[in-house]
């Protein structure tokens, strides 16, 4: 790594670690997200490093690698924190709808403004809208203390599914002869074929994690869930829905309808292998967080600061994605519109999947400016949204949309 010796590198680790701990709890007190304050710092940590002509060279697919990890985390995560019910049926189909369409609109009009801008391919433009039509949960979901705990529920639900339709958009848009019936047909079928593989793989490392006698339980579910994912995603199935079915199941075993399965599988034991799960998770979320956007924030060249053509059409872009927000919010699902309107940031999931583009679907005119633009952008919109809002919870008067009378049969 350049100049820098172990000792020095070691430092250097332990140094970020620390100081991501510092941002997170500067995050809570002033609302700013600790991981925006952790790209500052990467590029902040580059323009040092260039002042003083150290060379640190990372490979683009350890932050690939850092990001799919960090995916896996993140929807492992938000499945230890949903809890199901009959009462939630009309918060989940909202949020699930909210992403959905809300992914959709700006997937097209992203593309469009890409079509008309650059005159390329739409079909390459579609793969370039997508990613950046894609909720950061990674920024989201550490963001939401000082709303109540129905609207984290909605965007905790809306970020996670955000995630998971925009993953799967982008696989079925970059394989091959994408737009014809029988990749269609295809892709409802792998659909299908992982909801299936969902529950009996959730159970299978359910067994292993209540049987095994070993104190080494977590980093082998960990090991056995990437293998899952990267297989999957090596078969063209959407296998992040594995994960978080194997976290929705751990963290709703009591609602489990056979008796013979709460015998076999002990709910006290279920318990405290949640708590477990629940606290090595978000310590290794983290972990990952940190490194990867310290990372990316390393890898970023402040020179597209100095392109008016970048600023005009990314600004153009971010006003586009937060109109389509609002709009949908206010018209659609007639709830509150501030601070909610304003959570569009763009992170984990878009960086890793512009990692993803084939060569062959590439942009040769799109500059990798306007895509840091917009991730910067769109954080510190949300960040100032979050600043301004000064209510606190239990100040706030719920709107139909997240009040607690969700009590349908």
């Amino acid at each position: 790594m350049g100049q820098l010796n172990s000792e020095q590198i070691l430092i250097a680790l332990c140094s970020l670690v620390v100081l991501s701990y510092v941002f997170s709890i500067i995050g809570r007190y002033f609302r700013v997200p600790s991981v925006l304050l952790l790209l500052f710092a990467g590029i902040l940590f580059r323009i040092i490093a260039d002042h003083y002509s150290v060379q640190l060279n990372f490979s683009a697919k350890l932050v690939e690698t850092l990001g799919e990890v960090g995916i896996i985390m993140i929807v492992l995560e938000a499945g230890l924190d949903l809890r199901l019910g009959k009462e939630k049926i009309k918060l989940i189909r909202n949020s699930f709808l909210s992403a959905l369409v809300i992914m959709a609109l700006s997937t097209a009009s992203v593309a469009g403004i890409l079509f008309y801008w650059l005159q390329e391919p739409i079909h390459q433009c579609l793969v370039y809208a997508i990613p950046l039509s894609v909720m950061s949960s990674s920024i989201v979901l550490p963001s939401l203390h000082p709303l109540t705990e129905q609207k984290k529920e909605f965007l905790v639900y809306e970020a996670s599914f955000s995630d998971i339709l925009g993953i799967l958009a982008f696989n079925y848009f970059t394989a091959e002869n994408s737009m014809t019936w029988s990749s269609a047909a295809t892709l409802g079928f792998s659909i299908v074929i992982s909801v299936i593989l969902s529950v009996i793989l959730s159970f299978i490392l359910f067994l292993i994690l209540a049987k095994t006698k070993l104190d080494i339980k977590f980093f082998l579910i960990f090991a056995l869930l990437v293998l899952i994912y990267s297989g999957g995603r090596m078969l063209q199935l959407p296998s992040l829905l594995i994960i978080l079915v194997f976290g929705l199941l751990i963290n709703n075993w009591d609602k489990a309808p056979s008796v013979k399965l709460q015998r076999f599988f002990p709910i006290t034991e279920v318990d405290k292998i949640r708590h477990l799960l629940h606290s090595i998770t978000a310590e290794s979320s983290f972990l990952i967080r940190t490194f990867f956007f310290v990372l990316f924030g390393f890898s970023i060249s402040l020179k597209f600061l100095g392109d008016q053509e970048i600023i005009m059409v990314g600004s153009f872009l971010v006003a586009t994605l937060f109109v389509v927000r609002l709009l949908y919010l206010r018209f659609f699902l007639h709830t509150n519109v501030f601070p909610e309107s304003y959570f569009i940031p763009r992170g984990l999931v878009t960086i890793v999947l512009f990692y993803k583009i084939p060569e062959s679907l590439k942009l040769g005119s799109f500059n990798d400016g306007l895509l840091f633009f917009i991730i910067v952008v769109t954080g510190i919109i949300m960040t100032l949204a979050m600043i301004f809002y000064k209510k606190k919870p239990q100040q706030i008067v719920e709107e139909e949309q997240f009040a607690e009378r969700n009590q349908e049969p």
